[in-house]
């Protein structure tokens, strides 16, 4: 398959070669891949991690702590490493290349959100390589959850900005395993993963490497998000000798995660990413089965829980009782009035409310089925 619009996200570990900082022969190698592939006419976007390693190596005094500050710290003293180590290897070879500092902050509203679509759309018909990475200085967990926490899900966020063909997810391991090959000699590569389920999840095993931030969860979590979403998506070994060019060639590595449809409309795929979602409900299986396969409306009948204090208009999660996200939708109603009609028939919403906006908690046209 020929992909004309590239996600590529280098790994901390693949930057630093395994290393406490950045492996300036390993960046090297991947940047030359990635300049033939521009010289190609490929329209790529770089997420890179590494500046936090960037600014371990720069700021060697400073004794080793894992709380958030000193991880701010890192990465400020490291991002112009970061960048200026790019900027060089990429300038030898005759390619602009811009910046981009994200948070969930930045595009969790709509007009951030197209904003951050519009820039790099223009950077990539401009022929400039954006290389972006999560704002890491004033991004926190404490912050109403307003930082990715990985580069993984952030390369699946810009890749549904970009309406990107392929996502391709860098790092030090060959791909997906059925068990972990470290420990296990009968563990094997699993090439193709048409659906993430529990099962699927399960290999993951557990999250987080010695450098970087994420692991096979957090890449897991990116996939579904961006095959959702409609682009296809790789996990490989950056360490093996020309990579990007033997998957542009179609060769067969790593493991391979297949859109699991058409792109989305923007709108829609702005309301999967899940950065503007204010709260959830909980529905019965009959509504689940409604939703999934019939692609109907929400009715306030099929309605369990409500979660959250979202008002109309919000994006909101829809979630069957075994805690699966089905589907996700603009709502018609504030969670005060859902509270008040779940369970009850569309015809009685006038007695238990002083307005009536429509049978429907969430309108079919407004609804993104998973």
């Amino acid at each position: 398959m020929h992909y004309s619009r590239l996600v590529i996200k280098f790994g901390t570990n693949l930057l630093t070669a395994g290393t406490d900082h950045l492996d300036t022969k390993a960046m090297t190698n991947l940047i030359e891949q990635v300049a033939h592939l521009h010289q190609k006419g490929r329209e790529i976007v770089v997420v890179s991690s590494g500046a936090i390693a960037a600014g371990r190596q720069k700021i060697k005094k400073i004794p080793e702590n894992k709380n958030t500050p000193f991880r701010q710290v890192l990465a400020s003293a490291g991002q112009n490493i970061l960048m200026h180590t790019y900027e060089q290897i990429f300038s030898q070879r005759g390619i602009t290349i811009a910046q981009a500092l994200l948070t969930r902050a930045d595009i969790s509203n709509r007009c951030g959100y197209l904003n951050a679509r519009n820039t790099l759309l223009a950077l990539i018909e401009l022929g400039v390589i954006c290389i972006v990475n999560e704002n890491d200085v004033v991004a926190t967990d404490e912050i109403q959850n307003m930082r990715f926490g990985d580069n993984d899900n952030l390369s699946a966020m810009v890749a549904n900005l970009i309406d990107a063909d392929l996502l391709v997810l860098l790092t030090d391991v060959n791909g997906l395993y059925t068990a972990d090959p470290n420990s296990n000699p009968d563990a094997q590569l699993i090439d193709r993963v048409d659906k993430i389920d529990a099962s699927i999840e399960k290999l993951a095993g557990k999250s987080g490497g010695t450098v970087g931030t994420g692991g096979m969860k957090t890449k897991l979590q990116a996939a579904k998000l961006a095959t959702s979403s409609g682009t296809n998506v790789l996990i490989a070994n950056g360490e093996l000798p020309g990579i990007l060019e033997r998957i542009d060639s179609g060769e067969v590595v790593g493991t391979f995660f297949p859109a699991l449809g058409n792109k989305m409309e923007s709108r829609k795929r702005w309301m999967l990413s899940g950065l503007s979602s204010q709260g959830s409900i909980i529905v019965d299986e009959g509504a689940a089965r409604a939703l999934k396969e019939q692609h109907r409306s929400l009715l306030p009948a099929g309605i369990l829980e409500v979660n959250g204090n979202f008002q109309r208009g919000d994006i909101v999660n829809v979630f069957d009782q075994q805690g699966n996200r089905c589907a996700c939708g603009i709502c018609n109603y504030r969670a005060k009035d859902i509270l008040k009609i779940k369970g009850c028939r569309s015809s009685q919403i006038s007695k238990f409310l002083e307005h009536n906006y429509g049978e429907e908690v969430i309108h079919r046209n407004n609804t993104v089925i998973l």
